[in-house]
């Protein structure tokens, strides 16, 4: 089975309503789930999200404290707030901190799982019926499948999830423990040098396929994808 290449944070104290937005939304991808604030905050600081589900009310900080210091970090991190306010003046101050949308309890898990899917289109973690480009890749997310100028290229392991992360991220720099946390997870035992051994890998496949992509690795800082022009 194949590794899920989104990553989703629901940050909901009631855990029935938390284990609900799971299940609504781990059509998606990977759903992490806590409980309260401070564990809420820790676990976006991590950096490695493509979208986070946040109450309102929670034990710890509450859910516009962590939207103002995760906007101010991260301001493309999409973020769904999640209330049972529904008074205006609560909606304009999510919105004035940067949510980036607003959904009312009780809620329809059709509107929740779409509205999710459009934030994801729009910062391009999702793209159009799952396909993501860059150069003359093009990656098929809901098949695991990668095509280099129509051609399918067999990458192995976690080569796929490591190519979709890149991609997700094309332009900007991930940290090999972004990319270690993302796709092997904060309590593995594997070592972190494995991120190492996968981008040479991937690399190697990249290079093999002619795909006009650059990966560059930015000494004691992390790596960064781009896509390159032919000679």
């Amino acid at each position: 089975m194949a590794e899920n290449t989104i990553k989703l944070l629901v940050v909901e104290d009631d855990y029935a309503l938390n284990d609900t937005v799971k299940e609504t939304i781990s059509e998606l991808g990977e759903v992490v789930q806590v409980h309260d604030g401070d564990e809420g905050w820790f676990e976006i600081e991590s950096g490695v999200y493509d979208a986070v589900v946040l109450d309102v009310m929670l034990p710890g900080q509450d859910g516009f404290t962590i939207l103002k210091k995760a906007k101010e970090q991260f301001p493309n991190l999409p973020i769904l707030m999640l209330t049972a306010k529904g008074e205006i003046a609560d909606k304009m101050q999510g919105f004035d901190l940067g949510a980036d949308e607003y959904i009312t309890k009780p809620f329809y898990k059709e509107e929740l799982l779409a509205r999710l899917k459009t934030l994801l289109r729009h910062t391009g973690v999702l793209g159009q019926d799952g396909a993501l480009e860059v150069g003359n890749v093009q990656i098929y997310v809901d098949q695991h499948k990668v095509l280099v100028d129509d051609t399918e290229v067999s990458l192995q392991g976690r080569e796929f999830g490591l190519l979709v992360y890149l991609v997700q991220h094309v332009g900007q720099i991930v940290t090999k423990d972004q990319i270690f946390d993302r796709l092997w997870g904060f309590d593995s035992d594997t070592s972190l040098t494995v991120v190492e051994v996968y981008m040479s890998n991937l690399r190697k496949n990249l290079r093999q396929a002619e795909a006009q992509v650059n990966i560059k690795t930015l000494r004691n800082v992390g790596y960064t994808l781009n896509a390159t022009t032919e000679d």
